[in-house]
């Protein structure tokens, strides 16, 4: 196997004779799918942070006397502000150094803050851990998806990209039901406890069961093999080697990712916009399972986890074996196949999104919320796949970024934006239903419109890609 150049040589932009894609030996699959599955269980571990912190919604709102907007905050922008500063430089790292050690490092930072998110003493204090658990968060996507793509010949992207959702499914799923398991044992001890000096609501101490894990996972990248970059022949220097200061730390800044972005703005353009605005709604709506269930139905936390836990395994496991089927069958028919399969998904996915607030009971309810999800992961890997086909190697990490970025910042600004609306729009929190539609309606399909726009686009940039044996 070729030797992957030193950190100093990257960070310098240069090697000599650097090696290109069509003359490396690929990795021994033995090491990816082992590097595979460190990064499933550092992405399980960083969604169950997420879900089981959702879950705790209604509690965070009556310990420190939260409105809907200010609860919207902490579930959602505050986890992305840090990003805004420190995810694209942190991406700029996953190009220049060693993946596993950005890899190891980002997962340790976000278990440690999440674990001292219960021992916060304020609301204040609990909105600085979520920053930092945006920051340590950031790294994880770009870095994995660079990865893997050096690891795994391009047949095998869909199929690895579609096992990286495990993580996910794995991560809501059990963390929606282990989150009501948690809540509910929890709450059978006193509502307060005075530990080191601080006094901690009985609650917090799930935050804290939660995030330590995360240091395991710091450990198990450690032992994960560096594949080398894989080069195209066309390839040139991030930076040049006698590039100035300014210029090398602009290089930090994503500048270089967004000329490239911009370079092909007719095909990343409409893919951005629908992932942003698709992100406003169904990473809004997870923030907001619980407290719609709870104020709209009357059921507990422990009830909402002991049906929806089991009803998103099983329908995020199907819709990704769906979403890969029915995209590989796709692949067989059309070039531009990832792109044009996610758009019909994402037809589906709109009309269960605006269906499960209206739904009478509670179960209908939530088993709309579920194929939600189903059709949502459906579409995910051959959405990312994409991606990864048409981004330049030699800056996969910060287009990547940017492009994980708009579902992150836009996701995070969703669950803010459905507690603007209840707060300002609807007035009443018991109607918090009405909230969860608005925003459906009008996100939804306006994401799936650009989704469809942008089929055409991404058939040529994908002939464009093979004309030139890439």
């Amino acid at each position: 196997m070729a030797i992957a150049p030193n950190a100093f040589e990257r960070a310098g932009g240069t090697e000599a004779e650097p090696p290109h894609a069509e003359t490396m030996p690929w990795p021994s699959e033995k090491a990816g799918y082992y590097a595979l599955f460190c990064i499933i269980f550092a992405t399980f571990l960083t969604f169950f942070d997420q879900t089981v912190f959702a879950m705790l919604a209604q509690k965070m709102k009556l310990s420190f006397g939260l409105s809907d907007s200010a609860l919207g905050f902490v579930l959602g922008p505050a986890s992305v502000v840090a990003f805004v500063f420190v995810g694209i430089p942190l991406a700029r790292l996953v190009d220049i150094y060693p993946r596993k050690y950005v890899l190891s490092a980002g997962i340790a930072v976000l278990g440690l803050i999440t674990a001292l998110g219960g021992l916060a003493q304020s609301f204040g204090q609990l909105v600085a851990t979520r920053l930092f658990v945006g920051a340590g968060g950031s790294a994880n996507g770009p870095g994995s998806y660079s990865m893997l793509s050096d690891f795994f010949r391009p047949v095998r992207i869909p199929l690895v990209f579609a096992l990286l959702q495990l993580g996910y499914i794995l991560g809501s799923s059990v963390g929606t039901w282990g989150g009501g398991q948690l809540i509910a044992w929890t709450e059978s001890w006193p509502e307060t406890t005075e530990f080191l000096g601080l006094t901690i609501f009985n609650w917090q101490w799930v935050l804290i069961m939660i995030g330590l894990p995360g240091l395991l996972a710091a450990v198990l990248f450690l032992f994960v093999k560096e594949p080398a970059r894989r080069n195209a022949p066309d390839a040139k220097p991030l930076v040049p080697e006698d590039a100035t200061l300014g210029r090398k730390l602009l290089a930090f800044t994503g500048f270089d990712a967004i000329r490239a972005i911009n370079m092909r703005g007719a095909t990343f353009y409409p893919l951005f916009a629908a992932l942003a605005l698709s992100a406003i709604e169904s990473q809004g709506l997870p923030a907001w399972r619980v407290p719609f269930i709870s104020r709209t139905y009357g059921w507990s936390e422990q009830e909402i986890g002991n049906l929806l836990g089991p009803l998103l395994l099983v329908a995020n496991l199907t819709g990704i074996m769906v979403g890969g089927l029915f995209v590989s069958w796709m692949n067989k028919r059309y070039k531009d196949a990832n792109i044009r399969a996610t758009a019909m998904i994402f037809t589906c996915t709109t009309v269960f999104a605006i269906a499960a607030p209206l739904m009478p009971t509670g179960e209908l309810a939530l088993a709309c919320m579920a194929l939600t999800s189903l059709f949502g992961l459906a579409g995910a890997p051959a959405q990312n796949a994409a991606i990864q086909r048409i981004a330049p190697n030699e800056m996969r990490g910060q287009v990547t970024a940017l492009y994980l970025f708009m579902f992150t910042f836009f996701g995070a600004l969703g669950s803010f934006v459905i507690g603007i609306v209840s707060d300002v729009i609807v007035g009443d929190p018991q109607k918090l239903w009405q909230a969860l539609l608005i925003v459906a309606a009008v996100f939804m399909p306006i994401a799936t419109f650009f989704m469809w726009r942008a089929i055409r686009p991404y058939r040529a940039e994908v002939e464009r890609l093979e004309a030139v044996g890439r």
